[in-house]
């Protein structure tokens, strides 16, 4: 079997808010030390797959430098490695990526030459696991696409493809994003599928129509294809008509028993840091068998002062702590002064924390200044007004704090607060700040 891994990591990522407003959502730091997307790329190589395309499209350029020649994952390769591919404008076919099926079918000829399996996958979740198991299962159901899947709470169900399955798990319906979903089974947006099958759903029909997105219409076309002959099941999949395999499609389930999150908002990407703080957390970044492989820059040990503090925490290096840490993900670089307390919060690289600030719930960019005696987070968190511009990003008392932000010195903020990026200090204009508010 010869394997292609295709990540698709073009996103933007908008329900991030400003974390997303610079970078790709598959750039986002994690966990410290990690970006997003350093999951999957770790994924494909403890799973011996060592030929990988990354579709970018959004910002593409902190990807581009992180990922580079794919040295610290070992894809620095002549043969496979790892490949870099963005849109592109070849005679009048050419376009922007439209969606995750047509990003996948503007680099076929790509595909054609490398592999007679893909594996495709988001870069933008959370997760450990061995694609080696799911390709054997892949070839044991002789399927022509299997899909991950994971179960859900009925609440988070209406954000994610949901599927239906038999005994045999082979899948006999598929819902993308259902306002009200029937079950609970969703897909992790990783597929396998055979390479000739691929090509083939992914062809324009007889109207000259072809698919846009895997969740909105390659799966359910193939879905309903595979149980049904009447042109009539294929409604409302987005294809028109589909000149397919006779017999239907072989389209199976294949359920993933770990740990697994879409840090796609910013309570779920605040929920998914704080979770690396548990006594045993699901997702085990010490486990040597399964390390989590990122480009990391040489930087000197953590130095803490007589009177740091450092509590339940993730303190990444060239980190200098002279106040408090607690329960709280630290990238390189951060500097916390004395007498300073960071609380339930997350702090990305090479941002200051000066003299006296307090930090509760508060998720701060890169290179940011937060000034002596500021307070970020201030209010009763189960009375906090939803941010006033962005009501369904930022909801549940979480501020935000943009890069290289500069935060003057004896403010005091609420919760909710969406501090834009490159915010200067004379953007100011008052001491006080209550929740909802944007700067």
């Amino acid at each position: 079997m010869k394997v292609l891994a295709v990540v698709l990591a073009g996103g933007e990522g908008t329900r991030l808010s400003i974390l997303s407003e610079k970078r790709a959502k598959p750039a986002v730091p994690f966990g410290g030390k990690y970006r997003i997307i350093d999951f999957t790329l770790s994924n494909c190589v403890n799973s011996g797959i060592y030929n990988v395309a990354v579709l970018t499209q959004y910002r593409p350029h902190s990807l581009n430098d992180h990922i580079g020649i794919g040295r610290p994952w070992d894809l620095d390769r002549q043969a496979g490695g790892v490949r870099l591919l963005q849109p592109y404008l070849a005679r009048k076919e050419g376009d922007w990526y439209r969606g995750t099926a047509d990003a996948v079918h503007q680099n076929l000829a790509f595909l054609s030459e490398n592999a007679d399996t893909v594996v495709i996958l988001s870069g933008d979740h959370i997760y450990k696991m061995d694609y080696k198991t799911m390709l054997d299962y892949h070839t044991q159901q002789n399927a022509d696409l299997t899909v991950a899947v994971i179960n859900v709470s009925l609440e988070e169900a209406p954000r994610f493809g949901i599927l239906a399955v038999n005994a045999e798990q082979r899948v006999i319906n598929f819902y993308e994003k259902p306002k009200q979903p029937m079950g609970t089974l969703a897909s992790m947006g990783v597929y396998v599928f055979k390479r000739s099958i691929l090509e083939e759903v992914l062809a324009p029909d007889a109207n000259g129509l072809r698919p846009m997105d895997f969740g909105k219409e390659v799966l359910p076309a193939m879905v309903a294809h595979a149980e049904y002959t009447q042109p009539d099941a294929l409604a409302n999949t987005g294809l028109s008509t589909l000149n397919r395999k006779t017999g239907g499609y072989r389209v199976y389930a294949y359920p993933f028993p770990g740990y697994w999150v879409d840090v796609g908002t910013v309570q779920s990407y605040w929920e998914a840091n704080m979770a690396l703080l548990e006594d045993r957390p699901k997702l085990d970044l010490y486990d040597p068998e399964t390390v989590i492989h990122t480009r990391s820059e040489e930087r000197p040990p953590v130095k803490s002062g007589p009177e740091a503090e450092i509590d339940r925490s993730l303190v990444s290096n060239g980190c200098i702590i002279n106040g408090k840490v607690e329960h709280s993900v630290l990238s390189p670089g951060v500097v916390v002064h004395r007498g300073a307390i960071v609380r339930d919060s997350i702090i990305l690289t090479d941002t200051v924390i000066k003299e006296s600030a307090v930090l509760d719930r508060v998720i701060v960019d890169k290179e940011v200044i937060i000034g002596a005696g500021a307070q970020l987070g201030l209010g009763d968190l189960n009375q906090a007004t939803p941010n006033a511009q962005e009501p369904d990003r930022l909801n549940t008392g979480l501020t935000l704090v943009g890069k290289r932000a500069r935060v003057p010195g004896g403010v005091e903020i609420g919760r909710n607060v969406l501090i834009r990026a490159d915010t200067k200090e004379e953007a100011f204009t008052q001491k006080t700040y209550e929740s909802g508010s944007t700067i």
